[in-house]
């Protein structure tokens, strides 16, 4: 193994729980939501012994995220290719090839992701047993390959694609309730944003334009509430741009706005908990922030104009989450309310962090059906 190769990986002990030779695990990241979403479970992995062999793509803020929760062993493989579906299939294909001699050098005994198509393929031809997690049931998929187990919530309904119906599992609770339990507050985020205490701090994500699940009724909802906002004279936007190219995009539209700080967009990546957590409320065009503004107990509104996916529509049942269908209900169902937040948020619990990696480690080790006791 080179230098660079054990640069990859995330090591732990001499010998894995079972007594024999490390197993290693391969993680890709290929989304910003990935990086705070696999980093207990890569630590989580390795405290039991495993190694893990850890790759990412250069989409969207990843990257900017990997150096915040200090995964720097990890090898960048491949960018986001912008929303030519072409060039998406272009992309995918040159990043798997480059993924490849990895690989070879590296023989992981596991491939998991949330939803990777780059490692999916390349698991593919190199025959290495993958499994895929998704919390978004309307995703797109590559139609001819199929991993050998999907992980998904509880919520979410059985899809087409898995080989066998016992290989599908499902975790208690929503991805976010991995790293949310171990969220502590930045008692001064919002003094380093420039908003005041007195500031009705509002935190915006742009919907996601290049995704293929895109809807430009979106685009609609986001210009509404920006304009709603932009009203209020005590209020605050924290902006999150998802891209460099969406960034310059939104400083040209609302200009304005941001030279007389109204508007903030941050200058490079911050811990998106820490935002939420100290904003009176969350409107996003995509499903993560939103996720984890319920999971926080701050009030959270979508924007996305894509199909409804069933872990939104617990959360809308439960009032955790306000689904935002029309510009009329921006102003009618957005309420602009300072929130009485706590010091502290909830503890939360492990649950779901256990589950998933009971699950990870009991593949690996019977590649049979793993138990579903968080314990186990």
């Amino acid at each position: 193994m080179s230098p660079t190769d054990r640069g990859l990986a995330v090591r732990a002990g001499s010998q894995s729980v079972n007594g024999g030779a490390i197993k290693k695990i391969w993680i890709d990241l290929d989304n910003s939501p990935h990086v705070p979403f696999f980093h207990p479970i890569i630590e989580e992995l390795s405290s039991r012994g495993y190694e893990v062999l850890l790759t990412a793509r250069n989409s969207y803020q990843v990257c900017d995220l990997l150096k915040l929760h200090n995964l720097l062993n990890c090898e960048v493989i491949g960018r986001h290719w912008g929303k030519n579906r072409l060039l998406k299939i272009m992309g995918t294909c040159t990043r798997t090839a480059r993924l490849l001699p990895i690989l070879l050098r590296n023989r992981p005994d596991l491939a998991v992701s949330h939803g990777s198509r780059g490692q999916m393929l390349a698991g593919y031809l190199l025959r290495i047993p993958t499994v895929t997690m998704y919390d978004y049931e309307f995703v797109n998929k590559l139609s001819f390959i199929h991993s050998l187990w999907q992980i998904t919530p509880e919520y979410l309904t059985d899809r087409e694609d898995v080989e066998e119906p016992s290989r599908r599992l499902r975790y208690p609770g929503l991805k976010e309730d991995v790293y949310v339990p171990r969220f502590r507050p930045m008692p001064n985020l919002r003094a380093q944003l420039g908003i005041g205490s007195s500031d009705l701090m509002i935190t915006v994500r742009p919907p996601a334009t290049e995704a293929h699940y895109h809807n430009p009724a979106s685009e609609l909802l986001f210009d509404a509430a920006m304009n709603f906002f932009m009203e209020r004279s005590d209020a605050r936007v924290v902006l999150l741009p998802r891209n460099d190219r969406q960034a310059a995009s939104l400083r040209k539209t609302w200009g304005r706005w941001i030279s007389e700080q109204k508007i903030v967009i941050p200058q490079h990546a911050i811990d998106g908990l820490n935002v939420v957590w100290f904003s009176d409320l969350v409107v996003s065009g995509g499903g993560t922030m939103n996720r984890e503004a319920a999971a926080l107990g701050v009030p959270a509104y979508s924007i996305f104009r894509g199909t409804i996916g069933a872990v939104d529509r617990y959360l809308a049942g439960q009032g955790r989450l306000t689904l935002i269908e029309s510009v009329d209900e921006v102003r009618t169902k957005i309420a602009l309310v300072r929130r009485n937040r706590p010091d502290v948020p909830e503890s939360g619990n492990r649950i779901t962090l256990q589950t998933i990696v009971n699950i990870i480690v009991s593949i690996l080790e019977s590649k049979k059906q793993p138990s579903h006791e968080p314990n186990a």
